[in-house]
């Protein structure tokens, strides 16, 4: 007989959101109030999938009485190395413990065909690389029992290849038939490195497979160098890119993506409801359109 999965939280993943790191674990401890202002909550897999004890029962208690997505770090998915198969069916057991529907994962390469590099590496935009991650994603789906949803990353070095930066990627949402994690920090940061235009980027993206859209701070190095390091308030580019994928997605599920430096719970939780007033906006302009008191159109995905 199959084993039979325990249902999902009820809640899913809605408005604001914000990464829970250990770093918050006081401050929320402190100000339970605060988890009032978030509609879900991230969590990377391979920083609680093996933790028992004191951090294993916080976790658990957290996932049972919230809303909750899992980003994950070293899956690979680009990489030369061959899927690591006890890694995915230990992480199928702990999404399905934890009732987590929402995986998702970096489109890109973080090893070198003999073990983890604990980096995140573009890959190649070729044919070639198209039907070999989408392979591999199918299978990922497969162990999972979940759709995969992968985030356009951030990279410094230009690749060469057959096919521009957002043809490879809808090639291989398509291909594999999942889902994007829209990053527009990441967007930001590679138009300004690469000498793109960001909004022209967005609308070139499968932006119909949007699961939810990820938003962060990044360095600024030298006037035409970003580094993405999610450690920095989130910048006037962003928030203006963010604005533009409302436009066209309405006000889907954001995360607010804070890694280290942390300030005061209060400062985040600002940006957080700086998030959730510009999808309030969207929303009051897509009911605006709907019931035609707008004479302008957008388009959704």
């Amino acid at each position: 007989m199959a084993e039979e999965r325990p249902p999902a939280h009820p809640a899913r993943a809605s408005g604001p959101g914000l990464g829970l790191r250990r770093a918050l674990l006081g401050p929320f401890a402190r100000e339970p109030q605060a988890l009032e202002r978030l509609g879900f909550l991230e969590a990377a897999p391979e920083n609680w999938m093996h933790l028992g004890g004191r951090l294993g029962r916080v976790f658990r208690s957290y996932t049972e009485a919230h809303a909750f997505v899992c980003h994950g770090l070293s899956l690979d998915i680009g990489g030369p190395r061959p899927l690591d198969w006890d890694f995915l069916r230990a992480l199928r057991a702990f999404l399905d413990t934890h009732g987590i529907d929402d995986y998702s994962e970096h489109l890109s390469a973080c090893g070198d065909g003999r073990g983890h590099l604990y980096d995140l590496m573009p890959i190649p935009f070729t044919e070639e690389a198209v039907h070999y991650v989408a392979d591999r994603v199918r299978q990922v789906q497969d162990v999972l029992g979940r759709r995969l949803a992968l985030e356009n990353v951030s990279y410094y070095a230009p690749l060469g290849g057959e096919l521009d930066e957002a043809t490879f990627i809808r090639a291989v949402l398509e291909e594999a038939d999942c889902d994007l994690l829209l990053d527009v920090n990441n967007i930001v940061v590679n138009s300004i490195n690469h000498r793109y235009d960001a909004v022209t980027f967005l609308h070139a993206l499968p932006l119909e497979r949007t699961r939810y859209i990820h938003l962060a701070g990044h360095e600024e190095e030298a006037e035409d160098l970003r580094v993405d390091t999610h450690g920095r308030p989130v910048g006037s580019a962003a928030w203006d890119l963010l604005a533009a994928a409302y436009e066209r997605l309405g006000p889907v599920p954001t995360l607010l993506e804070r890694d280290f430096n942390f300030p005061p719970l209060e400062e985040l939780l600002q940006e957080v409801d700086r998030i959730r007033r510009l999808q309030e906006e969207a929303q009051r302009v897509s009911g605006d359109l709907t019931t035609g008191r707008s004479s302008q159109q957008v388009a959704y995905a």
